[in-house]
């Protein structure tokens, strides 16, 4: 018996260092494309404008994407090679990782539009079957044919959107099309104009198309990890490329409403969520709405930024979300209640943070749309102070000085990040064109910081109608929730 024991082990090793070889190849081969486009984007030309064969167009937006994707790819699967040590498909894992990547990678560069049409649903077939990786769990299988739907749904908006730009314009390439959209009808504009935002819309799992991404928790948390971190951002990537055609269209304000909505129902499905992967994947679906948001205020250069910052914290999130598993008695919640010198300290904490950031963005400081970046960023120190002034263990001195040192570095931090992707990106037209402050946006306005409210103070609770009608939002699609008996569980 032990003879048969030793044979079988010897007989896996080749297979488990085949495995791992693929795997180090793999993040070998992103590192060096991440260092390679890193060095291009400090030390290359300040805006680079390479064209190859008529089907790829290399910008400074193109390096920048292929940076921020290479370096995620690198990171998740030099952790895969431990995480999935010993996983059946772990050579398949990383294939379609490697499938993955080199897919955004083109779509970002396509200048010809059957590349980025052929790029664009190669993202979705990848990510599919990213999510179905466990071909033997049949749950994953069935959350795999179900992103599929979605995303093949996508791709057929995008391709109606963009033949329709295409064929009007009698252009194939992105650098002939753009140029020509003042010469197109407005109903031609606002037809391919929508079909290329509801494929956006679908990808980034905004409402009412975010079921897929809550259905997808099958997939291995690596695989999560490079889902949430870089395929539902490839919408902002998209919007951003489509840039002048949001503009000509005239579609900026459908954007913040859709993306405003979304960004407050997904922050109230989350407070409701009891399993680690589906907070962050409502909290996911938020941020993405912050993003489409951020585009329909006409602030492409704030919404790359956003996603490549939110890239980075949710991929960490992900990768680090087995330590926040503990098995303990849940607690009952302690009762929200801020005192009056609590509130005071959590104003004045939002007007500063806002103003800091303000005067080192410069928007905010003129009557345009520029205004709502900053209303984001004083609710977003607001929340954090008050998250600092409730804990019990802080002195009033630590609570005080605390959001003195951690703002003022955050924000300056935002500042740079926001100052060098706007400056890399510039290039491209209409990435920055803030409008003057409408009726539409006042009132969505009004109606977030009213849902903000409402959510931090728990008010929802006292309206069971809305509780059932967000917790039943929130539910993932039947067929990929744990029912079959299996050995693979």
């Amino acid at each position: 018996m032990n003879l048969k024991k030793e044979s079988e082990a010897r007989l896996k090793e080749p297979q488990k260092s085949s495995h791992n070889y693929f795997i180090t190849m793999v993040t070998v081969l992103f590192s060096i494309v991440f260092l390679a486009t890193g060095g291009l984007i400090i030390f290359g030309p300040a805006h680079p404008d390479w064209t190859f064969w008529g089907l790829f167009r290399i910008k400074g937006f193109t390096l920048l994407i292929w940076g921020v994707v290479s370096l995620f790819s690198a990171l998740i699967s030099g952790y895969s090679s431990n995480y999935l040590q010993g996983f059946k498909y772990q050579s398949r894992f990383a294939g379609l990782c490697l499938g993955f990547t080199l897919s955004v990678m083109t779509m970002v560069a396509g200048d010809q539009v059957v590349a980025l049409l052929i790029s664009w649903f190669s993202m979705g077939f990848f990510m599919s079957r990213l999510i179905g990786v466990e071909l033997d769990w049949p749950e994953a299988r069935a959350a795999s044919r179900y992103a599929q739907r979605f995303f093949i749904w996508s791709s057929g908006m995008l391709i109606t959107g963009v033949l329709l730009l295409s064929f009007s314009t009698e252009k194939f390439t992105l650098s002939g099309i753009m140029p020509a959209l003042s010469s197109l009808p407005t109903t031609v504009l606002f037809a391919s104009a929508l079909f290329i935002i509801i494929a956006c819309l679908i990808q980034s799992a905004i409402y009412p198309f975010h079921r897929w991404l809550l259905s997808a928790m099958t997939a291995p948390t690596p695989a999560s990890a490079l889902m949430h971190a870089g395929f539902v951002n490839g919408s902002g990537i998209l919007l951003t490329i489509f840039a002048s055609l949001i503009v000509h269209a005239q579609v900026l304000s459908l954007l913040f409403v859709v993306g405003s909505l979304t960004a407050l129902a997904a922050q109230f499905t989350k407070l409701l969520q009891i399993s680690v992967k589906q907070k962050l994947a409502c909290s996911t679906i938020a941020q993405m709405g912050f993003m489409i948001m951020q585009c329909g205020l006409g602030f492409f250069n704030a919404a790359v930024t956003h996603l490549i910052l939110h890239g980075f914290y949710k991929a960490y999130l992900f990768l680090s979300s087995g330590e926040n598993i503990k098995a303990s008695v849940p607690e009952k919640a302690m009762p929200i209640f801020i005192r009056p010198f609590q509130a005071l300290v959590v104003i004045l904490s939002g007007i500063i943070g806002a103003a800091l950031f303000a005067l080192l963005t410069g928007k905010g400081t003129m009557m345009d749309s520029g205004i709502f970046l900053t209303l984001v960023v004083a609710i977003t120190v607001g929340q954090a102070t008050y998250n600092i002034l409730k804990q019990s263990v802080l002195s009033l001195v630590q609570k005080l000085l605390l959001p003195l040192l951690l703002f003022p570095a955050g924000i300056g931090s935002y500042a740079l990040v926001y100052s060098g992707v706007s400056n890399i990106i510039k290039d491209i037209p209409f990435v920055e064109v803030p409008s003057p402050v409408s009726m539409v946006q006042l009132l969505f306005g009004v109606v977030f910081l009213l849902g903000f409210f409402i959510m931090k103070l728990e008010l929802y609770k006292k309206f069971p109608w809305l509780y059932v009608k967000l917790l039943n939002l929130s539910q993932p699609y039947h067929k990929t929730i744990l029912t079959h008996k299996n050995k693979s569980i």
